[in-house]
């Protein structure tokens, strides 16, 4: 590992019921991730079948993104805003 990447313990939550569907991995560091980091969850895949919840815990190697990425993904994000809601300028005669 260098001084930019960190291998960490994670909790994996995996659910896929009726009342939920979700996947969440806890990190148990105190590094806090940050625009353009990235977080690899190490081992196979999980796979979850309909009506289950999965708890395992694995390893995950953080990587902390340089300061260009940093800065980019920061840029971006104000930019991007937009793609999270629509708006429609639809004529009220044609609804």
């Amino acid at each position: 590992m260098t001084a930019r990447m960190r291998q960490v313990p994670c909790t994996v939550e995996i659910e896929q019921t009726h009342d939920a569907f979700h996947a969440h991995v806890d990190l148990q560091t105190d590094w806090e991730i940050g625009p353009g980091d990235m977080v690899q969850v190490l081992g196979a895949p999980i796979q979850v079948v309909f009506g289950q919840k999965l708890v395992e815990h694995r390893r995950a190697i953080i990587t902390r993104a340089g300061l260009l990425r940093r800065t980019w993904i920061k840029l971006l994000a104000r930019f991007q805003v937009n793609s999270l809601y629509e708006v429609s300028f639809t004529p009220r005669g044609l609804i």
